[in-house]
Protein backbone atom coordinates (compact mmCIF):
# COMPACT_ATOMS: atom_id res chain seq x y z
CA UNK A 1 0.00 0.00 0.00
CA UNK A 2 2.85 2.60 0.85
CA UNK A 3 4.27 2.27 -2.55
CA UNK A 4 0.97 2.67 -4.12
CA UNK A 5 0.85 5.72 -2.35
CA UNK A 6 4.53 7.13 -2.84
CA UNK A 7 3.93 6.31 -6.75
CA UNK A 8 0.47 8.45 -6.82
CA UNK A 9 2.23 10.94 -4.92
CA UNK A 10 5.22 11.14 -7.35
CA UNK A 11 2.92 11.46 -10.26
CA UNK A 12 0.78 13.94 -8.84
CA UNK A 13 4.24 16.01 -8.22
CA UNK A 14 4.79 15.35 -11.66
CA UNK A 15 1.62 16.81 -13.17
CA UNK A 16 1.00 19.40 -10.22
CA UNK A 17 4.59 21.77 -9.44
CA UNK A 18 5.29 23.88 -11.77
CA UNK A 19 7.81 23.52 -15.19
CA UNK A 20 8.44 26.36 -16.75
CA UNK A 21 12.45 26.60 -16.77
CA UNK A 22 14.25 25.56 -19.69
CA UNK A 23 16.48 22.86 -19.89
CA UNK A 24 19.82 24.22 -18.99
CA UNK A 25 23.17 22.98 -17.21
CA UNK A 26 21.33 23.31 -13.86
CA UNK A 27 18.38 21.31 -15.18
CA UNK A 28 20.67 18.78 -16.59
CA UNK A 29 22.87 18.75 -13.02
CA UNK A 30 19.35 18.08 -10.95
CA UNK A 31 18.39 14.99 -13.51
CA UNK A 32 22.17 13.72 -12.88
CA UNK A 33 21.66 14.12 -9.35
CA UNK A 34 18.41 13.33 -9.25
CA UNK A 35 19.51 9.71 -10.97
CA UNK A 36 21.98 9.85 -7.98
CA UNK A 37 19.31 10.29 -5.42
CA UNK A 38 18.05 6.95 -7.36
CA UNK A 39 20.50 5.15 -6.54
CA UNK A 40 21.46 5.79 -3.48
CA UNK A 41 17.56 4.68 -2.43
CA UNK A 42 17.89 1.59 -4.31
CA UNK A 43 21.22 1.27 -2.45
CA UNK A 44 19.20 2.02 0.93
CA UNK A 45 16.11 0.02 -0.21
CA UNK A 46 18.41 -2.93 -0.65
CA UNK A 47 20.15 -2.73 2.82
CA UNK A 48 16.66 -2.74 4.08
CA UNK A 49 15.68 -6.11 1.82
CA UNK A 50 18.02 -8.03 3.73
CA UNK A 51 17.03 -6.91 6.70
CA UNK A 52 13.45 -7.72 6.20
CA UNK A 53 12.03 -10.76 7.51
CA UNK A 54 10.15 -10.50 3.59
CA UNK A 55 12.81 -9.38 1.47
CA UNK A 56 11.03 -10.49 -1.40
CA UNK A 57 7.99 -8.46 -0.30
CA UNK A 58 10.59 -5.57 0.35
CA UNK A 59 12.39 -6.36 -3.18
CA UNK A 60 9.10 -5.56 -4.68
CA UNK A 61 8.24 -2.17 -2.70
CA UNK A 62 12.05 -0.95 -3.64
CA UNK A 63 10.97 -1.09 -7.43
CA UNK A 64 7.24 -0.14 -7.24
CA UNK A 65 8.77 2.96 -5.78
CA UNK A 66 12.52 3.41 -7.85
CA UNK A 67 11.09 2.36 -11.14
CA UNK A 68 8.21 5.68 -11.17
CA UNK A 69 10.80 7.88 -9.55
CA UNK A 70 13.18 7.17 -12.31
CA UNK A 71 10.57 7.19 -15.58
CA UNK A 72 9.16 10.36 -13.91
CA UNK A 73 12.85 11.89 -13.62
CA UNK A 74 13.18 11.19 -17.54
CA UNK A 75 10.21 12.92 -18.18
CA UNK A 76 10.54 15.65 -16.63
CA UNK A 77 13.79 15.96 -18.57
CA UNK A 78 11.80 15.54 -22.05
CA UNK A 79 8.93 17.74 -21.18
CA UNK A 80 11.33 20.41 -20.30
CA UNK A 81 14.17 19.69 -23.44
CA UNK A 82 10.93 20.11 -25.51
CA UNK A 83 9.71 23.54 -23.96
CA UNK A 84 13.25 25.32 -24.02
CA UNK A 85 14.11 23.81 -27.78
CA UNK A 86 11.12 23.23 -29.56
CA UNK A 87 11.74 20.47 -31.88
CA UNK A 88 13.81 18.41 -30.42
CA UNK A 89 10.83 15.89 -30.87
CA UNK A 90 8.59 14.36 -33.65
CA UNK A 91 5.96 16.76 -32.19
CA UNK A 92 5.26 19.25 -28.98
CA UNK A 93 5.31 17.15 -25.48
CA UNK A 94 2.75 17.87 -22.84
CA UNK A 95 3.51 16.61 -19.96
CA UNK A 96 1.50 13.27 -20.61
CA UNK A 97 3.31 13.06 -23.87
CA UNK A 98 6.43 13.34 -21.97
CA UNK A 99 5.51 10.54 -19.87
CA UNK A 100 4.63 8.80 -22.33
CA UNK A 101 7.61 8.56 -24.42
CA UNK A 102 9.45 8.18 -20.81
CA UNK A 103 7.68 5.22 -20.09
CA UNK A 104 8.07 3.58 -23.94
CA UNK A 105 11.72 4.14 -23.62
CA UNK A 106 11.86 2.73 -20.73
CA UNK A 107 10.10 -0.23 -21.53
CA UNK A 108 11.53 -0.83 -24.87
CA UNK A 109 8.32 -0.92 -26.87
CA UNK A 110 9.49 2.32 -28.49
CA UNK A 111 5.91 2.99 -30.59
CA UNK A 112 7.62 5.26 -32.68
CA UNK A 113 4.73 7.68 -32.64
CA UNK A 114 7.48 10.12 -30.71
CA UNK A 115 10.78 10.27 -31.64
CA UNK A 116 14.24 12.61 -30.38
CA UNK A 117 15.01 14.59 -33.00
CA UNK A 118 17.82 16.92 -31.96
CA UNK A 119 20.90 15.88 -30.70
CA UNK A 120 20.09 17.01 -27.32
CA UNK A 121 17.00 14.50 -27.18
CA UNK A 122 18.72 11.79 -28.87
CA UNK A 123 21.41 11.81 -26.14
CA UNK A 124 18.86 12.11 -23.34
CA UNK A 125 17.42 9.34 -24.88
CA UNK A 126 20.36 7.16 -24.89
CA UNK A 127 21.27 8.18 -21.20
CA UNK A 128 18.08 6.90 -20.46
CA UNK A 129 18.14 3.83 -22.67
CA UNK A 130 21.59 3.04 -20.95
CA UNK A 131 20.23 3.65 -17.75
CA UNK A 132 17.75 1.82 -18.12
CA UNK A 133 19.22 -1.36 -18.99
CA UNK A 134 21.43 -0.77 -15.94
CA UNK A 135 18.48 -0.66 -13.91
CA UNK A 136 16.82 -3.36 -15.21
CA UNK A 137 20.25 -5.70 -14.92
CA UNK A 138 22.19 -4.99 -12.36
CA UNK A 139 19.61 -3.30 -10.22
CA UNK A 140 17.33 -6.94 -10.86
CA UNK A 141 20.30 -9.05 -9.72
CA UNK A 142 21.32 -6.60 -6.65
CA UNK A 143 17.71 -7.07 -5.31
CA UNK A 144 17.79 -10.75 -6.34
CA UNK A 145 20.76 -11.29 -3.99
CA UNK A 146 19.19 -8.94 -0.78
CA UNK A 147 16.24 -11.22 -1.52
CA UNK A 148 18.81 -14.76 -0.88
CA UNK A 149 20.24 -12.42 2.05
CA UNK A 150 17.63 -11.42 3.58
CA UNK A 151 16.32 -15.07 3.76
CA UNK A 152 19.57 -16.93 5.23
CA UNK A 153 19.23 -13.95 7.20
CA UNK A 154 15.83 -15.03 8.85
CA UNK A 155 16.51 -18.59 7.94
CA UNK A 156 13.60 -19.09 5.43
CA UNK A 157 13.53 -21.73 2.89
CA UNK A 158 15.57 -21.77 -0.38
CA UNK A 159 12.78 -22.14 -2.72
CA UNK A 160 8.90 -23.10 -2.60
CA UNK A 161 8.70 -25.84 -0.26
CA UNK A 162 12.45 -26.23 0.00
CA UNK A 163 14.44 -26.17 3.01
CA UNK A 164 18.40 -25.60 2.48
CA UNK A 165 18.92 -28.80 5.46
CA UNK A 166 17.09 -30.54 3.21
CA UNK A 167 19.03 -30.17 -0.34
CA UNK A 168 21.56 -32.41 -1.85
CA UNK A 169 25.16 -31.58 -0.88
CA UNK A 170 27.11 -30.02 -3.98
Amino acid sequence: MRSLVTATLLVAAYFLLPMDSAFTVTTFLALFGGVVVVAALLSWQIYRITLSPRPGLKAMEAMAITVPLFVLLYATACFLLEHSASGSFSEPLSRTDALYFAMTVFSTVGFGDITARSESARLLTTGQITLNLLLLSVAARLLANAIERGRQRHGQSAGPGRDESTLPAP
